[in-house]
């Protein structure tokens, strides 16, 4: 196989997971939210606000970690909610039935996982578009959930796999520190293993990728099994805060994620993004939602500066395309 070095479709100056200039602009952004938002209210920058904050983000910055995976190797994942919900579902079943709690989790990982697989499968040897095939298996997923409970929460969910999720290590929230944990995961496989280069390569120039070695249908696929992964992870975070598992959850995830990874700088073309920028993004996201609930402000208007919040930041993304 050719080493990745010589792809052409791999330029360095793309792949930014330290802290680049891109990052850097995405953190003033926060850093300029938080500041009015601190101005205008005095309970935003309280220890139990902040604490608040980075719990709402953490499901969403958990999806848009996996879904920054797939937008890097040129794709885009729809299905990431009804695939939560799905994996949740399975949960909840297993855990209602007897099963325990440390065969329960592991499974519904794997079932999200394999959501993932079939995606990865369809776009990658089907030849079928990336935002087609999502669309499909998010209903498809979202049906199944449906299906399966008859539309119903399972509730029963036991104390333990409640206090797992929803409780805390050192006074910070365990979803938190749990995403936190996977970030790092995921910065370490961008950064430091080949499969990282070939996310990069393959949404970069996939035809450069073929002719170079780069295992592109595993690449492809890789991508959505870890997105999958991570959106089952999110769900199980949601049934142990709300203590049942409901068919319906995950709803418009897909988009809160796809905002995450592109307020942090990853380009919806493929071949760029950032572990760190995401984070940064899922975090601007969920401060600019708290700070306009504080505020009273109605929910239209948080959908309209979320919008706005997300135009601007591509058009960043392209004034800046290239310098870093």
């Amino acid at each position: 196989m050719t080493s990745t070095d010589s792809l052409p479709a791999a330029p360095k100056h793309g792949f930014k997971l330290g802290f680049g200039l891109r990052d850097a602009g995405t953190l003033i952004g926060l850093l300029v939210i938080i500041g009015v938002f601190a101005a205008l209210s005095p309970n935003f920058l309280t220890e139990r606000n902040i604490l608040n904050i980075l719990q709402q983000s953490s499901i969403n910055a958990c999806v848009a970690l996996g879904m920054t995976l797939v937008i890097i190797s040129g794709g885009i994942d729809l299905s990431v909610g009804p695939t939560a919900a799905i994996a949740a579902v399975a949960a909840a079943a297993l855990m209602v039935g007897g099963t325990p709690i440390v065969f329960a989790i592991p499974a519904a990982i794997l079932f999200g996982m394999a959501a993932g697989a079939v995606n990865g499968a369809l776009v990658a040897y089907g030849g079928l578009q990336p935002f087609i095939v999502t669309l499909g298996t998010l209903s498809l997923y979202r049906a199944s959930a449906l299906i399966y409970t008859g539309g119903n929460p399972i509730f029963g969910i036991p104390p333990a796999f409640r206090s797992l999720f929803n409780g805390d290590i050192l006074g910070v929230p365990t979803p938190v520190v749990l995403v936190a944990i996977l970030a790092l995961m995921v910065w370490v496989v961008l950064n430091k293993t080949p499969l990282g280069e070939y996310f990069l390569a393959v949404g970069g120039n996939e035809e450069a990728s073929h002719i170079a070695g780069v295992p592109v249908a595993m690449t492809k696929i890789a991508a959505y099994v870890i997105s999958g992964g991570l959106a089952s992870i999110a769900g199980l975070i949601l049934v142990g805060r709300l203590g049942a598992a409901d068919p319906t959850l995950g709803n418009l995830w897909e988009l809160d994620a796809i905002a995450a990874a592109a307020i942090g700088g990853a380009s919806l073309m493929g071949g760029k993004g950032s572990v760190v920028g995401t984070i940064l993004g899922a975090i601007i996201l969920g401060s600019l939602r708290n700070g306009l609930t504080l505020l009273n402000v109605q929910a239209f208007y948080q959908l309209l500066a979320t919008g706005l919040i997300i135009l601007v930041a591509m058009l960043i993304d392209r004034a800046t395309r290239g310098r870093g």
